[in-house]
């Protein structure tokens, strides 16, 4: 009898999970509020009550299940299967995951970082497909970024390889939660994004956002920021174009490090495509070296929101098979 895989993608807000065959086909999936403020041992239960009601609702048991895959956000140990840190998550700190999940289930589960898992997603199923050096970046709330070298996922010493989102790209620049200022997230994403403009607005200049909002700048979101852009506000197209300028320096670096043949930009950010890219790229062709850039696509990623559940079960498979 043929079993199935899971993937979960745990996000900030909301929790992700599905069941896919070995062929990787959707046989059910389902979302819930994460509701992390009630505390990891809640956000836990919640992700196993989950799982369980996946599992009723197409007739399957634990044993039609080969293996687990989960994405957890923030530093981690995939290999003793602990969540070391979470920022957006109160009270989480050295986590055992796998082990609460052993608590429910009896097939084998296990973690990696939630941009690593949706790398492995657009690796094995999407954009990435068929090619053995990758970068790829996810622009929300923040950016997150995972590298394909060699045909080996990059790890590093701490399995925190490839934070770019960390990148330092100003002396003295905007406050980053990691204690350092200037990181290139804190421009590049929707957050930075909203910033930026919120800077215009208090050095007077105008948008159209302002009426959008009647003045309550609390309101405004990136996705309006490109709304704008399409309807000329020059504001907003200023917005985007120092946003893909600054994050075209950032992968202009990656291209010259890494040497990739393809950068992917997922996320919910990368929605304003040529919007942004085009700037991206056109930054990337004058800064990085001649070599790597001709040798380089940057492209959108493909499996949007699916990436992360598609990717925890790729990478758990590939944990279950080799190691």
């Amino acid at each position: 009898m043929s079993k199935y895989l899971i993937g979960v993608d745990l996000g900030g807000t909301n929790t992700k999970a599905a069941i896919y065959s070995k062929q990787f086909e959707t046989v059910t999936e389902l979302s819930v509020a994460t509701e992390a403020a009630k505390g990891p041992a809640y956000v836990l239960s919640n992700i196993a009550e989950t799982v369980q009601k996946l599992l009723a609702s197409v007739n399957l048991s634990q044993e039609d299940i080969e293996v687990m895959g989960m994405g957890i956000p923030g530093l981690l140990d995939p290999q003793a299967g602990f969540s070391i840190f979470s920022p957006n998550f109160p009270d989480w700190e050295n986590i055992p995951v796998v082990d609460r999940m052993k608590e429910h289930f009896n097939f084998p589960v296990y973690i990696d970082n939630d941009v690593r898992v949706n790398l492995y997603g657009e690796w094995r199923h999407g954009a990435g497909a068929g090619y053995q050096n990758i970068f790829l970046i996810t622009l929300g709330t923040g950016l997150g970024s995972g590298i394909v070298c060699g045909g080996q996922v990059l790890y590093g010493t701490t399995s925190s390889a490839g934070e770019i989102g960390h990148m330092n790209m100003y002396r003295e620049g905007r406050p980053c939660k990691c204690g350092s200022s200037g990181c290139l997230g804190r421009y590049a994403s929707a957050v930075g994004m909203v910033n930026t403009l919120l800077e215009k607005l208090a050095a007077g200049q105008q948008s159209m956002i302002q009426d959008w909002v009647q003045g309550d700048y609390t309101h405004i979101t990136a996705k309006m920021i490109s709304d704008a852009y399409d309807l000329e506000d020059q504001t907003a197209r200023e917005v985007m174009q120092e946003t893909g300028e600054i994050l075209g320096f950032g992968l202009a670096n990656v291209i010259n490090l890494f040497n990739p043949e393809i950068v992917i930009v997922g996320g919910g950010m990368s929605a304003a495509g040529e919007r942004l890219l085009g700037t991206v790229r056109e930054t990337v062709h004058r800064h990085a070296l001649k070599l790597s850039r001709e040798a380089c696509r940057i492209e959108q990623a493909q499996l949007g929101g699916r990436a992360g559940t598609i990717g925890a079960a790729a990478y758990a498979l590939d944990r279950l098979q080799h190691g």
